[in-house]
C-alpha cells in the first residue's frame, strides 16, 4: 500500500479560472530524495524591536468568537496574555486570510484552490530581509522543507494533515522560486530542533495540522492542542525572552455572522501586569503586519497593512494613536473583486499606495515603489480596515480620530485615512 498521496502543482501561472490539479502516488524514496535536496535552514539574527524581539503567529481554524472564548483551554491561555476582543478576519474562506497576513491584501481571492502569486507582489519576507531579520514557517506534518504540493496525507489514518492553503508564504512565487527561502518553510520537527538549539527565527508562522487546528475536528481539540503546545513554551526562558505570540483564528465558522475571531497575545513581551487583561482596540489580520513594521522600524507593503491599527502593546512604545472604528455595518465576510477572484475577476492587479508613510511611519518598501511607481493606490490602503467602494464590500462603518489623540499620531505626521463613504472626525 502506498503511504501517502501528493497533489502536484500546476505548471502554469495562476489564472482566475480554476486550475486542474493532478494527483499522483509517489514512492517513499522520492520523498526522502526531495527532503535531502531541500535542506531546512535556520538562520538567526538579533535585531532589537521596540516592544518585542521575536514575533510568532499561531493560527487555528474556523471558529466563532464566542465558542472559542468559552473553551476552558482558551480561558486558561487567556490568563497568561492579553485578549484582543475586537480582532477581525478579513474575508472567507481560509486561504485568502492566510495570504492577506503576509502580503497585505487577498487580491479578491475567494477560494481555497491552488494559487501562485506573481513574484512582483511583495511580502513580509521582503520587509524582514531589509534589516536581516530572520524568519521562517513551521507547518505540522509537512514532510520536508520547501514542500510545494497541495497536501500531505497521513499514512496512518489517511487524513490530509498538511494542506498548502494554510501555508501563507508557499503561495508566493517570490518564495517558491528561491531555494534559500524555500528552505525556511519547515516542519514541526524543525521547530523542536530549532527550539533546542536556540535558533528560532525572529518572525515565525506556525500552522498545526488539520486535526490540531480544529478544521477537521473541534474547538475543544484545537484549544487543547494550543494549550499543550504553548504551556511548556511559556516556561521556557529562551522562548519567552522578548517574544510576542499571536494566537488567532483564520476566520469564524458562520459566514452569515460578522467575521470577528478570538485572538490572544502571549509571551515574555507581555508585561506581567497585562496578563489576563483585554484590549478592545479594532484590529484585523493586517494589524500583525503594521505592528511588525512599527516594532522593528520596517517599511510597509503599501496595501492594507499601511493603515491597519497597531497592537497597543507596540503602539504605546512608539507613540502611535490607533483609529477608533465603528464596526456597524461591517462583516468582512466577502472578498471584493480582484485578479485572484474566480467569480468576479478584475484582471488588473491593484496598485499599492507608494506615497503614504503608513501607520508605522517608515513609508513603503523601496522595491514596491520601484516596481509600481509613485501612486496613491487603487484602493484606500491608508484606511484602518479593508473595503471596496466599487463592489460595496464592507463600505459601511466609520472611522474617527485616533483613540486618545486630538490630532495626527505623533510618530506619523502624514495624512489621515480618508474616504467619501465614511465620515472622519478629526
Amino acid at each position: 500500500m502506498l503511504s501517502y498521496i501528493l497533489n502536484l502543482l500546476p505548471l502554469t501561472p495562476f489564472t482566475p479560472s480554476p486550475s486542474t490539479i493532478s494527483t499522483i502516488q509517489t514512492p517513499s524514496p522520492l520523498i526522502h530524495a526531495a527532503s535531502t535536496a531541500q535542506p531546512a535552514l535556520s538562520p538567526v539574527s538579533n535585531i532589537q524591536g521596540h516592544a518585542y524581539n521575536r514575533f510568532i503567529q499561531i493560527w487555528l481554524e474556523n471558529t466563532d468568537y464566542s465558542l472559542a472564548a468559552g473553551d476552558p483551554s482558551i480561558a486558561w491561555l487567556s490568563t497568561h496574555g492579553i485578549t484582543l476582543t475586537n480582532y477581525w478576519a478579513v474575508t472567507h474562506p481560509s486561504q485568502p486570510n492566510y495570504l492577506a497576513s503576509v502580503s497585505g491584501d487577498h487580491f479578491g481571492l475567494s477560494s481555497d484552490g491552488y494559487i501562485a502569486v506573481p513574484s512582483n507582489i511583495a511580502t513580509v519576507a521582503d520587509l524582514l530581509d531589509t534589516k536581516g531579520i530572520s524568519w521562517g514557517e513551521y507547518q505540522e506534518d509537512m514532510p520536508y522543507a520547501g514542500f510545494k504540493y497541495i497536501s500531505y496525507e497521513n499514512p496512518q489514518n489517511g487524513k490530509d494533515d498538511y494542506v498548502r492553503k494554510h501555508n501563507p508564504l508557499i503561495m508566493l512565487e517570490s518564495v517558491t522560486q528561491n531555494d534559500t527561502r524555500l528552505s525556511l518553510i519547515k516542519s514541526f520537527t524543525s521547530f523542536a530542533s530549532d527550539l533546542a538549539a536556540e535558533t528560532l527565527p525572529q518572525w515565525a508562522f506556525i500552522t498545526p495540522n488539520m486535526t490540531n487546528d480544529g478544521h477537521d475536528s473541534s474547538i475543544t481539540t484545537a484549544a487543547l492542542w494550543a494549550r499543550r503546545f504553548l504551556k511548556p513554551l511559556l516556561s521556557n526562558a529562551y522562548f519567552m525572552k522578548d517574544t510576542l505570540v499571536l494566537l488567532t483564528f483564520d476566520e469564524n465558522e458562520h459566514y452569515e455572522s460578522p467575521n470577528q475571531v478570538f485572538s490572544l497575545l502571549l509571551g515574555g513581551a507581555v508585561p506581567e501586569a497585562s496578563k489576563g487583561s483585554e484590549d478592545d482596540t479594532f484590529y484585523t489580520h493586517y494589524s500583525a503586519l503594521s505592528s511588525l513594521q512599527a516594532n522593528f522600524g520596517l517599511p510597509s507593503l503599501g496595501r492594507w497593512d499601511c493603515g491597519a491599527n497597531i497592537f497597543a502593546l507596540v503602539a504605546d512604545k512608539v507613540g502611535y494613536a490607533n483609529w477608533a472604528v465603528d464596526t456597524t455595518g461591517l462583516d468582512f465576510s466577502h472578498s471584493y473583486p480582484g485578479p485572484m477572484s474566480p467569480i468576479e475577476s478584475q484582471q488588473a492587479w491593484p496598485v499599492p499606495n507608494t506615497n503614504a508613510k503608513c501607520a508605522a511611519g517608515y513609508g513603503v518598501l523601496g522595491k514596491v515603489v520601484t516596481a509600481w511607481g509613485k501612486s496613491d493606490g487603487s484602493l484606500n490602503y491608508t484606511n484602518p480596515y479593508p473595503y471596496d467602494d466599487g463592489s460595496g464590500t464592507d463600505a459601511g462603518g466609520s472611522v474617527s480620530s485616533p483613540r486618545n489623540a486630538p490630532a495626527s499620531p505623533p510618530s506619523a505626521p502624514y495624512p489621515h485615512p480618508t474616504s467619501h463613504t465614511r465620515s472622519l472626525s478629526m
